[in-house]
């Protein structure tokens, strides 16, 4: 089923242009990359589907909804996740607290959250860790770490922003298995990445 379809956007700023008429969907279990050089507008593209910049034109539609004027909190609401570049985990929190930060803003009982919470820890292998500060974690645990939050929402499609930069060479092996792995479970994943080797063994 498509998740996702971008038609012909277009992003300027002052009289550059970023971002021209650029189109393209993805479907359920499927992994698509935005891949180019840093500057090629992949992150504004990311930026416009997740809501945090409105495209001059074109339109966007996330299972079957014209999204193109929504906020941020009402995509992910609908099932949309995002990662962006940039860490976006609570370094004074810890593992397992980082995880119950996003479980909370959804309406669950302690029992559901908590088991949720175990769910997550065993499934991206951070239950040796959950105790531990976030700002102690390396690249790659804090990256594990940022796509089990994402999937505390339990969105249907998740978008990620240069998911293997900051990260070593085993992360990035690691992060490749968990981004297969979802796909399998049936999530849309749109990756941006400069790395196109990295990209393109998954996609």
């Amino acid at each position: 089923m498509n998740l996702l379809r971008a038609e012909g956007l277009t992003k300027s700023f002052g009289k550059r242009t970023v971002v021209n008429n650029v189109s393209f969907e993805v479907n359920d279990g499927e992994i698509v990359g935005l891949l180019g050089q840093n500057g090629a507008g992949k992150s504004t593209s990311f930026n416009m589907i997740i809501g945090v910049i409105k495209p001059d034109n074109g339109k966007i539609i996330f299972q079957n909804e014209d999204i193109t004027n929504m906020p941020i909190y009402m995509r992910a609401r609908k099932g949309m996740g995002y990662l962006c570049q940039e860490p976006s985990v609570f370094q004074r929190l810890t593992v397992e607290e980082n995880i119950l930060a996003i479980l909370e803003t959804h309406r669950h009982n302690s029992d559901v959250k908590y088991k949720r919470l175990i769910e997550l820890l065993d499934e991206f292998n951070l239950k040796s860790l959950s105790k531990n500060k976030a700002y102690t974690l390396s690249g790659g645990e804090r990256r594990r770490l940022e796509i089990a939050r994402a999937l505390a929402g339990s969105p249907t499609m998740i978008l990620l922003d240069e998911p293997f930069t900051g990260v070593d060479p085993i992360a990035v092996s690691e992060i490749q298995d968990i981004l297969i792995r979802l796909k399998n479970k049936g999530i849309g994943l749109l990756i941006t990445d400069h790395n196109v080797r990295e990209a393109l063994s998954i996609t």
